[in-house]
């Protein structure tokens, strides 16, 4: 989200807060900032003075309410919005962003987040705008629904997103984002597992991984005969349900139904699905490279192409640790979007 604001211009960091080490680490190597603060939210605000800001971005954890996960009510992740809206509460800013699931919006958290925001509440200065937006419509190369709710200070203009999305029947597509991407079918088939280059920080005390350039995530897995099999039989657009029986797990032989995204090759024509944490395991979703000659899922530097990210972003962490940062970032397009409307509705009130 912060490279997507960043991309406007309009915007300078102040603190970040981000609990993911490694996360953090990348934002250091990509963001000026004033401060930022690798650890919980609750232990920043303990510990730090909150600045006062025009603008604060974020997106408290969803995994209690993801369509995902257990859905919890009671998991202790779905309260930290209420930290998040202490942050506001001490910032006073003039709007606020929040990115969630599209779960939230009816999850028992957003009810209470709204009454907070009303009459006698701890954020009775603010006004919710509550949007459900397909960042597809928005520039993005996936469809990814998520909610969005952007708080303004009572008094200032509403932010004016467009029920339609100015990409909505005009969606850029995975052949648009892999658009200049060198060895899509070249990337050789390893006899062992290949990492990133062998780069090292030191963070704090800390040796990490990195930092990497998004070209340096183009590397693919150590698969198995049997997965390079079944890749081989599924077409074009295809899944799982295109493998013959002989080459099947036992398991899936019993179950014919169910999600067609398995093992799913991505379509060249139309936005990625959803670029989740674990994208380079095929099994997880429709994430093997759409050419039908290609035996792999997409490798991170394609998805993060499919997540807008520019090939000069930098990163840090391990293959897993990247995947992640990857799979929950806020489409850059989308973020950027928002960003310049809040900044025009911001010129209009001054």
């Amino acid at each position: 989200m912060t490279q997507g604001f960043k991309s406007t211009g309009r915007y300078e960091t102040a603190v970040a807060v981000e609990l993911d080490p490694y996360a953090a680490a990348t934002f250091v190597q990509n963001h000026a900032a004033a401060r930022v603060y690798a650890g919980g939210i609750e232990d920043w605000l303990a510990e730090d003075t909150v600045p006062k800001v025009d603008v604060i971005i974020g997106g408290p954890p969803c995994q209690g309410f993801s369509a995902l996960g257990k859905q919890d009510v009671l998991d202790e992740r779905n309260f930290l919005w209420r930290k998040y809206a202490e942050t506001i509460i001490r910032a006073q800013p003039k709007y606020f962003v929040v990115e969630n699931v599209r779960q939230f919006l009816t999850s028992p958290q957003f009810a209470e987040f709204e009454s907070w925001a009303s009459p006698g509440g701890p954020l009775q200065d603010y006004e919710l705008q509550p949007l459900l937006l397909n960042a597809a419509d928005f520039g993005a190369y996936q469809a990814r629904t998520r909610t969005i709710v952007i708080g303004r200070r009572r008094g200032l203009p509403e932010i004016p997103v467009p029920a339609v999305g100015p990409f909505k029947g005009k969606h850029r597509s995975v052949e648009d984002a892999f658009a200049g991407l060198p060895n899509q079918r070249v990337i050789p088939r390893m006899t062992s597992v290949r990492d990133f280059p062998d780069t090292r920080t030191d963070v704090g005390g800390v040796t990490m991984p990195g930092p990497f350039t998004t070209p340096e995530l183009h590397v693919t897995r150590n698969y198995t005969a049997l997965s390079l099999k079944r890749f081989a039989k599924i077409p074009a657009g295809g899944n799982r349900f295109n493998i013959p029986d002989e080459l099947l797990a036992e398991c899936w032989r019993k179950h014919k139904s169910g999600s067609g995204d398995v093992m799913g090759r991505l379509h060249w024509t139309k936005p990625s699905v959803t670029i989740r944490t674990e994208f380079f395991k095929p099994e997880k979703g429709r994430y093997l490279h759409p050419d039908p000659d290609v035996h792999r899922a997409i490798t991170h530097f394609e998805a993060a192409r499919l997540q807008g990210f520019p090939d000069t972003y930098k990163w840090m962490g391990t293959k897993t640790a990247i995947a992640r940062q990857i799979g929950n970032a806020v489409p850059v397009q989308l973020a950027e979007y928002l960003a310049q409307l809040i900044a025009e509705a911001w010129d209009s009130a001054a």
